[in-house]
């Protein structure tokens, strides 16, 4: 057979969605991938799929076929008191929308991987807005750019040659000459190496520096101490200076921001000293999402619910309150008393009691791949890898929507079609 060559795929792996890569068929198999980062390389070439549903019976795993695995899935989700759906960012939003009507006849919580990731953000922008732009406004018009506690070399290979670092733009001819990067981290990274300024911040001391730039950019710089979380003044005045004479800029922030001491109010900090710079010049900020169309999972949740995760339906209405409804909590609390996990690895990422509460009770996984939650799950389920062999609508990190596509035809049930059934038998169940 011939190979055939693909161009224009969305890469269906971080939350990049890199719409510029071209792929060789073969067969049934990617045998070459252009413009791919080594991340987007390996999703496409490698071949280390579930073949078949599998199930647990006395300790060992057996084969199944795809009726019996969504048959015994909708049984154990409608034979339980407090199901718990989670994952959902590594699917498309024709699945997620499929799962929070699931989750509303079941009067189950909903959560998805924001909770371990940028759920902070969002809570800080629930209360002090988002001040954002596309990659593609960035790309042309932004001669600052300042990451901050983020190493998109390593999360993100692409972020920096296509819309930063090395990326030319329409305002910005030269980008490596003319724009200036700043990186923010209490280590030096493969990020740090390339920019043209880097502020160490001692671990915990986000939210101190961030308030000790608001007070310089307000003019109040003279009651700043001489070192403040590590970094000297003269540097915090030298960092606040460039961001000041630029025409454009922008802050990206990862998980070192959201996830260490202060969270959520690191990052309404991080959103107000924005807010300061907009009353000098153009800047904006946003989110390194990770998780592939986690964006798309915070749209479809809030679209139908009103709340972007955490959702807990117990009530017969849509609860929101995370702390109280995050996946997390509840597994830590061993409230669940069965689990449905959808393209997602908790197994891999959530708290050792988290994990092992997921042993105890019903788990099942939808997934292609054997991961770590493979050995907590009751049941799994393999489908078509989203963005490969299954097509959809995600979202970019920056709330642009971008269709992807089938570059393989296997037969090999997708998400969609594994979910609406198992919601038709839960439907037909509850009348």
């Amino acid at each position: 057979m011939c190979p055939t060559r693909v161009e224009d795929v969305v890469c269906p792996f971080c939350g990049c969605l890199c719409d510029d890569l071209a792929v060789t068929v073969e067969g049934e198999r990617v045998v070459a991938v252009e413009n791919g980062c080594t991340l987007a390389n390996e999703k496409f070439t490698g071949d280390h799929r579930l073949p078949h549903p599998i199930r647990r019976r006395g300790g060992k795993w057996e084969e199944t076929t795809y009726d019996e695995a969504i048959r015994e899935t909708a049984e154990i989700l409608l034979s339980a008191k407090r199901p718990l759906l989670y994952g959902w960012s590594g699917t498309v939003v024709e699945a997620q929308t499929i799962g929070v009507h699931l989750a509303e006849l079941l009067g189950a919580v909903i959560d998805n991987t924001s909770t371990v990731c940028h759920g902070p953000s969002i809570m800080a922008i629930q209360e002090v807005g988002h001040p954002g732009c596309t990659l593609g406004q960035v790309k042309n018009r932004a001669d600052v750019i300042v990451y901050w506690g983020a190493n998109p070399i390593q999360a993100h290979p692409r972020h920096m040659s296509r819309y930063t670092t090395y990326a030319d733009g329409f305002f910005v001819k030269s980008a490596f000459r003319e724009r200036k990067v700043i990186v923010v981290d209490v280590r030096e990274t493969d990020s740090s190496e390339v920019a043209d300024e880097f502020v160490r911040v001692a671990p915990g001391g986000d939210y101190a520096v961030l308030t000790a730039l608001r007070m310089i950019v307000r003019g109040k710089g003279e009651f700043v101490p001489d070192t403040v979380a590590g970094v000297p003044r003269e540097q915090l005045e030298r960092v606040a200076q460039t961001c000041l004479s630029a025409k454009f800029g922008a802050v990206f922030f990862g998980l070192g921001l959201t996830m260490s001491r202060g969270k959520y109010k690191n990052v309404r900090n991080a959103i107000e000293l924005v807010e300061e710079l907009n009353r000098h010049t153009k800047f904006t900020i946003s989110p390194l999402r990770g998780h592939w169309n986690v964006y798309g999972s915070n749209e479809v949740f809030t679209w139908i619910t009103g709340y972007p995760f955490a959702i807990d339906f117990s009530r017969g209405i849509a609860f929101y309150n995370p702390g109280e409804t995050t996946a997390v909590d509840i597994l830590r609390r061993g409230e669940c008393d069965a689990c449905l996990v959808v393209a997602s690895d908790p197994g891999a990422h959530f708290p050792r009691a988290c994990a092992a509460h997921l042993a105890r009770i019903p788990t099942v996984q939808i997934d292609p791949h054997v991961n770590a939650t493979t050995h907590l799950s009751r049941i799994q389920i393999p489908v078509g890898v989203t963005g490969i062999d299954a097509e959809g609508t995600a979202y970019r990190m920056d709330g642009v929507p971008l269709r992807t596509r089938k570059v393989l035809s296997r037969n090999v049930p997708d998400d969609v079609e594994v979910l609406g059934k198992i919601y038709a038998l839960v439907r037909e169940a509850r009348g």
